[in-house]
C-alpha cells in the first residue's frame, strides 16, 4: 500500500512538472517572452524561430535608418512578436523592447494584449502612468512592461491634455490595450 501510495504521488508530481510554466511557449516573465529570453542575442532568433519567419525592417540607406525593427510571423502568416535590438544595427546585441502581437502571448495571471485596464488593476501593481500626445503609458515594473491605452478611451478633460497627471482612478475598466512592450535592459 505504501509504494502504491508513493508511486501515485510520483507519477503526480511527474505530471504538474509537465505542465509548468517553462514549457508554455507564449509565457510572459520579466525575463522571457515564449522562447526569448533578455539574453538572447539578436543573432541567434534565426535558429530560435526556425519553423516561423523572420522579418527586418529597415528604412532608408544604411547610414540614415530610423528603424532596426524585426518581426516575427508564424506559419500561417500571423504577427507574434515585434522587436528592437538593445544596441541599434548590431546583430550581437541583445534585445532591448518586445512588441507583444499575438494574443497568445500571456502573464501567469492572465495578461495579453486583449486584456483591459481592469484585468492590469486587478492582477498588478502600477509604478507609474506616463500622459502622451496620444496615448496613457501604464508602466508595470514588476514584469519589465509597460502597456499603452488610446487616449480616445479616457474622459474628455484628458484628452487633449498632456500636462495632466493621470490617476489609474481616471482610466475606465474597459479601457483595451493599444500596445503591450516587455522592455530589457
Amino acid at each position: 500500500m505504501y509504494k502504491r501510495t508513493l508511486f501515485t504521488l510520483g507519477l503526480l508530481a511527474s505530471l504538474t512538472a509537465c505542465t509548468s510554466d517553462e514549457e508554455n511557449p507564449f509565457l510572459i516573465s520579466s525575463t522571457q517572452v515564449g522562447p526569448l529570453n533578455k539574453n538572447v542575442k539578436i543573432n541567434q532568433l534565426d535558429s530560435i524561430f526556425k519553423e516561423d519567419s523572420i522579418v527586418r525592417q529597415t528604412s532608408g540607406p544604411e547610414q540614415l535608418r530610423s528603424t532596426d525593427e524585426i518581426k516575427i510571423f508564424d506559419r500561417d502568416g500571423n504577427a507574434l512578436l515585434s522587436l528592437e535590438p538593445l544596441q541599434e544595427f548590431d546583430s550581437t546585441s541583445t534585445i532591448g523592447y518586445v512588441r507583444i502581437l499575438d494574443p497568445r502571448f500571456e502573464t501567469k495571471s492572465g495578461l495579453t494584449i486583449q486584456s483591459t485596464f481592469k484585468d492590469i488593476v486587478e492582477n498588478y501593481t502600477i509604478s507609474r502612468i506616463e500622459n502622451t500626445i496620444n496615448s496613457a503609458v501604464v508602466f508595470l515594473d514588476e514584469i519589465n512592461a509597460y502597456v499603452t491605452i488610446d487616449k480616445n478611451q479616457l474622459p474628455t478633460s484628458l484628452r487633449y491634455d498632456t500636462d495632466s497627471k493621470i490617476m489609474a482612478s481616471q482610466i475606465p475598466d474597459d479601457a483595451k490595450i493599444k500596445y503591450f512592450m516587455i522592455y530589457w535592459n
